[in-house]
């Protein structure tokens, strides 16, 4: 058999206000193997670095003068829904957390975390999955189980057995403690939350579980 094809590597568009932090993060990124194929200063040319270059992901600070991360991330959505926005921010704030993910985010890292959390996260929005950093990912849900109004999870038609995924989603398992729990194998596991997000239409499990919290199943 001929060798396999060498994987290629992540490419990712950094986008960040402070030009040391950002070259700093790129060169520790190139260190783990991802490419950064662009680095830019602001939300508005994290945008157009995103549409010229097609990364993998974008890796996207909160505060940045003009267009900020946070409209950045809503254009991105909006302009090209497959686009993987992964946050990376000082703030662990409740509110800049959940409107990140209300905005498509797919995940949201804090800058003092250790580079591996970046890489982490960086690797999971690519494959269509979610991180948030432990120390915030608490916090997210218990604010919108205290503020937001309940909707009507009923509509979207999930089975009996994607609540039970759903709501043990929404606390925080991963694929493999679910399938513990419910004593299925994970891959079914994986097409229960594939079935999930499409019903809800939403685009990763942190948003399925918002949405969870938020009608009141957890």
């Amino acid at each position: 058999m001929p060798p396999a094809a060498p994987t290629e590597p992540l490419r990712v568009v950094l986008a960040d206000d402070h030009p040391i932090y950002r070259e700093g993060l790129a060169d520790l990124l190139r260190g783990q193997g991802i490419e950064v194929v662009r680095s830019v200063a602001n939300g508005a040319a994290a945008v157009r670095a995103a549409e010229e270059a097609a990364p993998d992901v974008v890796v996207m600070d909160l505060n940045m003068p003009g267009m900020s991360g946070l409209e950045a991330t809503r254009t991105l959505t909006e302009r090209s829904p497959a686009t993987r926005v992964l946050i990376l921010s000082v703030s662990a704030q409740d509110d800049d957390v959940t409107e990140a993910v209300l905005a498509g985010a797919c995940g949201y890292v804090l800058k003092d975390g250790p580079i591996e959390e970046v890489v982490a996260g960086i690797r999971a929005a690519a494959a269509g999955h979610s991180l948030i950093s432990p120390r915030i990912a608490t916090g997210l849900l218990d604010r919108v189980r205290a503020t937001a109004p309940g909707s009507d999870l009923a509509s979207a038609h999930l089975s009996s057995r994607e609540y039970e995924v759903l709501r043990l989603l929404a606390e925080g398992m991963a694929n493999h403690e679910i399938a513990e729990r419910l004593v299925i194998s994970t891959s079914t596991v994986h097409n229960h939350i594939s079935s999930i997000l499409i019903k809800l239409q939403v685009e990763n499990r942190v948003q399925a579980a918002v949405r969870a919290v938020r009608d009141g199943l957890v």
